[in-house]
């Protein structure tokens, strides 16, 4: 198991983890160890390995005396500048800082990064998709001692995030519900009916793709945990799988024996729920017509 992403306020961008494993990947190649870069910053190898993995921000000082010492090239040096600068930018997501627990700031900077993301999710319907009622409703059950203006805030960045799907860059979507996460009455009738309307409106969505796995499927290898899987488009970056530990805590895992179970469990899954229910249209607009009752 590893988990390369910090929780909490250093939480990165990926554009910072990128840049980290190519500064590593540099020194790999000239064959120098973390004592040699951390001799020419004059700070200690923990340092560096921080920098390498993305966990702390980057000095262009810091980066520039490491690009000397790997004999890099001044064009390449100065794409290295721009990037830092960029690196160093906080995400969107900032400015939702006091809404977001530290162990999901990560969460939200691979999302708003990745060229795949495929979910489960066995109690809720995923974030993503959302109404701003039953984003509520939903946040109001996990927060029920918070002030109004926090719960709003909190539900702000839920529709935030959903901005994701309509951006020039949006990334497949790949969600597997079960069945009891759309029976779940949540806000009430009225709130379910426009929640199923929304699911049936991402059906059209070119990129998503989404799957119901009913009850009558039984036991199955993902039943109890939900989790969600990242692809990146930039070379630096493995696939990474994230997953909720209790109710405060979560886990990224980014090594192959990890992710690899998650993505072929997925996938599974996926084939079982579309061999029970093949149309999963037919089935919302069957499931909208008994929350009209």
């Amino acid at each position: 198991m590893s988990s390369p992403l910090p929780s909490g306020q250093s939480a990165p961008t990926v554009l910072r983890i990128v840049l980290g494993r190519r500064l590593r990947e540099l020194r790999e190649e000239r064959r120098l160890g973390l004592s040699d870069a951390a001799r020419a910053l004059d700070v200690n190898q923990l340092t560096v390995r921080r920098l390498e993995s993305g966990q702390v921000g980057f000095k262009l000082p810091y980066v520039r005396t490491l690009l000397d010492l790997y004999e890099v090239s001044s064009a390449e040096a100065d794409e290295f500048a721009v990037m830092t600068e960029q690196a160093n930018r906080p995400g969107w997501w900032h400015s939702f800082r006091e809404a977001l627990p530290d162990w999901f700031r990560a969460y939200v900077s691979l999302e708003t990064s990745a060229q795949v993301l495929r979910v489960y999710e066995p109690h809720y319907v995923t974030g993503l998709l959302q109404t701003r009622d039953y984003a509520r409703a939903v946040i109001r059950a996990g927060f029920p001692d918070a002030p109004e203006e926090a719960l709003e805030q909190r539900v702000d960045l839920r529709l935030r995030r959903q901005a994701l799907l309509d951006s020039p860059d949006v990334p497949a979507l790949w969600v597997v519900m079960e069945e009891m996460a759309l029976r779940r009455l949540v806000g009430g009738p009225v709130v379910m009916r426009a929640q199923i309307g929304r699911l049936l409106e991402a059906l059209d969505h070119p990129r998503i793709t989404l799957r119901i796995l009913p009850l009558a499927a039984g036991a199955h290898s993902g039943a109890g945990s939900h989790f969600t899987y990242f692809r990146f488009q930039e070379r630096e970056l493995q696939d990474i799988v994230y997953t909720e530990v209790g109710l405060t805590s979560a886990l990224y895992y980014d090594q192959r024996r990890d992710v690899v179970p998650h993505l072929e469990t997925h996938t599974r899954i996926s084939q079982l729920a579309a061999k029970y229910i093949p149309d999963p249209r037919t089935y919302l607009t069957g499931l909208r017509e008994e929350y009209s009752r």
